[in-house]
């Protein structure tokens, strides 16, 4: 199945081929051009048929609502398949370096955007492919770490207390950055360690 980018070069669209990928495609293409001019509360089934030049039945029949559509969008946007966490040799250096990387990318305007839009698209939050995507990083870099000896913590650890603060904090326009984020990944390092000093 191949994989390409919308105009904004911001949400991956999976074209399975033929009419519905083209359908798929430009229905992306518009969502990212709406998001982009910065009302997200206003983008509805209609706004985006009309600029994907789609017809708006197309698009209830395969999404259903603009919150199936948002959520699907920005999940797309905020999920990059094959990343890989780095390795620095150190885990804290790992987790520091990590969590710059995710600052960076989700501080990014229109990333913003996208993650704002997909929490306001859902009632409740269970489980999304971006925030299983981090709990898979970290699993790595906790792997690493225990086979170099070092002190871990727990996944839950991990997204507790560095994702989920780098994401509440970008959702809700808080101050954040790479200072912020290496502090995080230095409290986290430290709760290792005083578990294994107990």
């Amino acid at each position: 199945m191949a994989s390409t980018t919308n105009l904004e070069n911001d949400a991956p669209i999976r074209r399975p081929g033929g009419r519905s990928a083209r359908v798929h495609a430009a229905v992306y293409e518009a969502v990212g051009q709406l998001m982009g001019e910065g009302r997200p509360d206003k983008i509805t089934i209609p706004s985006v048929a009309q600029r994907a030049g789609v017809n708006a039945t197309s698009i209830y029949r395969r999404w259903g609502d603009i919150d199936a559509l948002l959520e699907e969008v920005a999940v797309a946007a905020l999920t990059r398949e094959g990343d890989l966490p780095p390795d620095t040799g150190t885990f804290e250096g790992d987790l520091s370096e990590w969590a710059g990387i995710i600052i960076d990318d989700i501080s990014r305007p229109r990333r913003t955007r996208y993650l704002r839009a997909m929490v306001s698209a859902r009632d409740s939050v269970d489980t999304c492919p971006c925030w299983e995507q981090r709990r898979t990083q970290a699993a790595d870099m906790i792997r690493r770490a225990d086979d170099r000896g070092e002190p871990t913590p727990t996944e839950d650890q991990v997204v507790d207390h560095i994702v989920a603060p780098l994401y509440h904090h970008v959702v809700f326009g808080l101050a954040a950055d790479r200072e912020y984020a290496a502090r995080l990944a230095r409290d986290v390092v430290f709760m290792a360690g005083a578990a294994t000093r107990r």
